[in-house]
């Protein structure tokens, strides 16, 4: 039987992004959470034990989404081809940024010295901004390209690392300092807010409808078990109710899972292309051209609409 023709809309329509699959979602998950617990442990202050701990739990991370992403090439021994071009690849600068990071982290492991960490933690801070350029810029997929996408990529990240330094804490130690708990409070409010931002950047600048429905589709998970119940369970914790550290440890893998499931929807589900833009509809004869066109889009606005 023949196969129905395909209408124009369909062919010229946004349409979700193949490329990039569980294990580059995956790199972008751990890495960005390993990251940014690598610097909040260097400006922590822990004892030795928390401290080595923490680290190893940020190495791991981003080895465990460098792995992944490895994998998922067809040939993976040309991933060496990746370090060429460190002028012009985001890419690049995050494979050597790795490479530098896991000598100062084995350094800190073995040491502890505040030198090592603090070098550890920086270099965490630069894996992080490397990966969130690397997403920026994809400028076919419009849901990666809009600069706000940085600031949200940078903000969960950090975000994570809090949490996981939490969780870190409340298994090694019945009580949690209070300055460790008021970070991650800002954290928290720092990435809803980012949050907020990159959504409502979204709405205003133009995305393809099928990206905004599957944001908007978890905006509210993202918001109750992201954000409000995390710091609920942390004044609760604040406010000396029994079962602290059961609580920070709650509060942390909440503020962890929901950041993770942010990533993993916006480079899987919500990454769908540019499709077909017109600035003008063409006219046959005399006459002004038509407006302009972005089949499958939210928004078309004059200027933005190529």
């Amino acid at each position: 039987m023949k196969k129905p023709a395909k209408r124009i809309s369909d062919l010229v329509s946004p349409r979700q992004q193949r490329n990039w699959d569980w294990r580059a979602a995956a790199n972008f998950i751990a890495g960005g959470a390993g990251g940014g617990l690598l610097l909040l442990t260097a400006m922590a202050g822990l004892g030795p034990d928390a401290t080595r701990t923490a680290i190893l739990l940020g190495l791991v991370l981003i080895a465990g989404g460098l792995t992944c992403v490895w994998f998922e090439i067809g040939r993976p021994w040309r991933a060496l081809n990746v370090y060429r071009h460190f002028a012009t690849s985001w890419m690049t600068r995050e494979a050597v940024v790795a490479l530098v990071l896991f000598a100062a982290g084995g350094l800190a492991l073995l040491t502890v010295r505040p030198v090592f960490v603090t070098l550890a933690g920086l270099l965490g801070l630069t894996f992080l901004y490397s990966q969130a350029r690397i997403l920026a810029a994809n400028k076919g997929i419009p849901t990666w390209r809009h600069p706000r996408s940085i600031s949200l990529m940078m903000a969960t990240g950090l975000a994570e690392g809090a949490g996981f330094l939490a969780c870190v804490l409340a298994i090694a130690s019945p009580v949690v300092g209070f300055p460790v708990l008021a970070g991650l409070i800002a954290l928290i409010a720092i990435r809803a807010l980012a949050w907020k931002m990159y959504l409502g950047g979204l709405i205003t600048d133009g995305a393809p409808d099928g990206a905004l429905k599957v944001l908007r589709g978890i905006d509210l998970k993202f918001a109750v078990f992201g954000h409000i119940l995390p710091v609920l369970a942390i004044v609760a914790v604040l406010a000396g109710i029994p079962g602290r550290a059961n609580l920070v440890l709650t509060a942390g893998i909440m503020v962890v899972a929901a950041g993770w499931l942010l990533k993993s929807t916006l480079v899987r589900r919500a990454a769908f292309t540019q499709g077909l833009a017109l600035r003008h509809l063409p006219v046959r004869g005399r006459g002004p051209a038509g407006a302009a066109a972005k089949p499958g889009w939210a928004t078309v606005t004059g200027p933005k609409a190529g």
